[in-house]
Parts: C-alpha cells; sequence; structure tokens
C-alpha cells in the first residue's frame, strides 16, 4: 500500500528525542519492512500546551493551508491508499488526514489514539470532537495498549479496534552479549517536569532505603530539570552515582549491557520503550504495576512490578535482585527471549501488516 504518515504530536524528523519521536519512527520501519511504500505527508504539529481559542483558529489556518498543499501534491503525483496518523489526542488532534481521505475516498487509521471524556469542556472540547470523529470513522484504530483500547472502546462505543503490544528495533540490543557488573543500576528517562520527575524522586528516595547495599547507578538522559535531578541524589556518596547525560542509541546499548537491573519507578508512563531496550539488553526492570507499564513488563517474568505508590516495596523489589542473583539471572535470561520473540521489530510488522489488510479490505 501507499501510506500518508502525519505525526501531529512530534513527526519523527523532529530534532528533539522522545518516546513519541522513536514510536514514530519504529511505526514506519515496519510498515516498510512489510513492503508498504511510507512518505511522511506532513510536518504540521498541532501541539498545545494550554487550551487557546486564539491558538486553536491558528492551528485550524495553517491546517486548511497544508490540506491544500497535500491536494495538490496528489493531484499531480496520485493519492495514497491510506493515512496512517500516530497519536492524535486532544492537546494533538489530526485536523489534516480526515478531511483529505473523505475528499479522496481512501482509508483512515489511527495509531495509539486516545480520548479523555473529561476533556470535553471548555476550550478543548473542539479538538476532543475532531478526535472522536477521526476514531469513529477510522478503518482501524491500533492500540498499542489494553488500556488504551478500553478507555476508547468505553468512550466511543463501536470504534474499530486492534491491538500491536509496543516493540523496538532490537536486534542491536539482543547482538550484545550482557556483562552485568554485580550492583549495576540503570535508569534511561529525560529530566523533565511532571511524570519524569516524579519517577525521579521515587527512584532516589527508595535508593535512600538501601545503603546497606552495594549498588551504583547509571543515569542515562538530560533535560531542563537536570539540575532539580542531581539535587535528588545530592547526598549519596560520589561513587554510588555515574551521570551520562544524552547518549546515542550505540552508547546506550553499551551502557546497558554493564547493568544488572534497570530501575525506572514509571509515574504515568504510557508504556516505556526504554524498558523493552533494558530487557533486550538482559535486565530485569524494577518499576511500579502503573498506567501501561505492565504491557511492557511481564511480572515476576521479565521483572518486578509493585504496587502503584508503594516506596517501600519499590526498595524491597531492589533489594530482592540485588540479593537473589539466581533469581535476577533466569529473569535476565526471559527478559532478552521476551523482546526478541513477541516485541522485535520483525514480529511487530507481520502483525502490523495483517491488521492493515484485514480492516482495509473490509473497507474497501
Amino acid at each position: 500500500m501507499k501510506i500518508a504518515f502525519h505525526a501531529p504530536l512530534k513527526s519523527p524528523h523532529h530534532p528533539v528525542p522522545s518516546g513519541d519521536r522513536l514510536m514514530a519512527r519504529l511505526v514506519i520501519a515496519a510498515l516498510r519492512q512489510s513492503g508498504h511504500e511510507v512518505e511522511v505527508a506532513s510536518e504540521l504539529r498541532t501541539f498545545s500546551k494550554v487550551p487557546s481559542a486564539e491558538q486553536a483558529a491558528e492551528m485550524e489556518q495553517a491546517a486548511e493551508a497544508e490540506r491544500e498543499r497535500i491536494a495538490q501534491h496528489w493531484q499531480i503525483e496520485g493519492k495514497p491508499d491510506v493515512w496512517f496518523c500516530y497519536h492524535p489526542y486532544y492537546k494533538a488532534p489530526d485536523l489534516i488526514g480526515p478531511h483529505l481521505a473523505r475528499r479522496f475516498g481512501f482509508a483512515y487509521v489511527t495509531a495509539e489514539a486516545s480520548y479523555s471524556p473529561r476533556r470535553n469542556i471548555g476550550p478543548w472540547a473542539r479538538a476532543q470532537q475532531s478526535v472522536a470523529d477521526a476514531v469513529r470513522g477510522a478503518a482501524v484504530n491500533i492500540c498499542f495498549t489494553r488500556r488504551d483500547q478500553d478507555g476508547l472502546l468505553e468512550a466511543l462505543p463501536g470504534a474499530r479496534t486492534a491491538m500491536l503490544p509496543p516493540f523496538i528495533e532490537a536486534s542491536d540490543f539482543l547482538g550484545r552479549e550482557p556483562k552485568p557488573e554485580p550492583g549495576r543500576l540503570v535508569t534511561i528517562a529525560m529530566m523533565r517536569p511532571g511524570d519524569k520527575m516524579d519517577s525521579y524522586r521515587m527512584l532516589a528516595a527508595a535508593l535512600h532505603l538501601l545503603p546497606d547495599l552495594d549498588w551504583q547507578l547509571s543515569v542515562i538522559g538530560d533535560g531542563p530539570c537536570r539540575a532539580e535531578v542531581e539535587a535528588l541524589f545530592a547526598n549519596f556518596p560520589d561513587d554510588r552515582i555515574e551521570w551520562h547525560g544524552e547518549q546515542a542509541p550505540a552508547e546506550i546499548g553499551a551502557l546497558l549491557s554493564r547493568g544488572a537491573l534497570y530501575v525506572w519507578p514509571g509515574c504515568g508512563e504510557a508504556y516505556g520503550l526504554a524498558y523493552l531496550e533494558a530487557q533486550a539488553s538482559g535486565l530485569p526492570v524494577i518499576a511500579q504495576q502503573i498506567a501501561g507499564v505492565p504491557e511492557v513488563v511481564m511480572h515476576a517474568r521479565t521483572g518486578l512490578l509493585t504496587p502503584a505508590g508503594d516506596l517501600d516495596a519499590y526498595a524491597a523489589a531492589i533489594r530482592r535482585l540485588l540479593l537473589e542473583e539466581k533469581e535476577r539471572q533466569g529473569m535476565a535470561k526471559e527478559a532478552r527471549r521476551f523482546v526478541g520473540a513477541e516485541r522485535d521489530l520483525a514480529t511487530a510488522a507481520a502483525r502490523l501488516d495483517t491488521i492493515l489488510r484485514t480492516h482495509i479490505e473490509v473497507c474497501r
């Protein structure tokens, strides 16, 4: 199929790394691996941090101009078979694809769409309606977590959905032999306000409960809250914490290969691709049983998930796998098998291809 791809929250070409950008790139890679022709149809970003009627009007004007630009391009080059929108939600609705799909008569598809009925008030209401209309009209809405699928179907009964579990390009991680250093903990996360800072706070507090154990923490990541994050760990001895800053994928793989455990509480995580990267590298994960984390970490198989907000339980889980080396090794082996067999790009590409061919053929 010829597929026009759009990510209204963050283009796959955006210069700032994030989970959204990575997932958009992975979806494109999965589509291409199945033989589909994919073009990023628009770089328009419709993200609004706070609701504003004035900004919404400006965004609609920009979207209208973009729709006309794309339409003229297709009149010369030919239209696609599918418009594929990644991650539309109330702060970043797709203002382009549904219009063009109706105008040119081809299939519309979403991936990781989310809908929150509590946002159906005030300035967000119009954006919410755009998301609802797009989801209802889609040939299929591809969900990465059961939580998202349940949310869509509860709010918009009759929406056509299919499941595609989160995945990564795992070959570089699986191809590197793990050489875990005893007591080496690793975490990877941007340093920004909100859920990320909440996880850093919880991690620091948990490690303060483990002064008697021999551990060292490698922190990979950077961001506007770096000074605040460093302050959380300031009371630890200097040899406890290694700050690596932002790293390229190859360096991340090398750092993970040295790790014994991956520790990230996961406050508010949609799912977290770094969990899959860590498991592919042979690191059992210690996280909370919260949000979408259980979709990527198999409790008691590839790591330990603790009750949300329970600091003592989280610290106890870290203690358990630092002390029980045989159990840690068993989980490390299973973690690599899980990602390689169930969450690699090749497996996801086959699933995604089946989803598209099944649902789009039904709609033709």
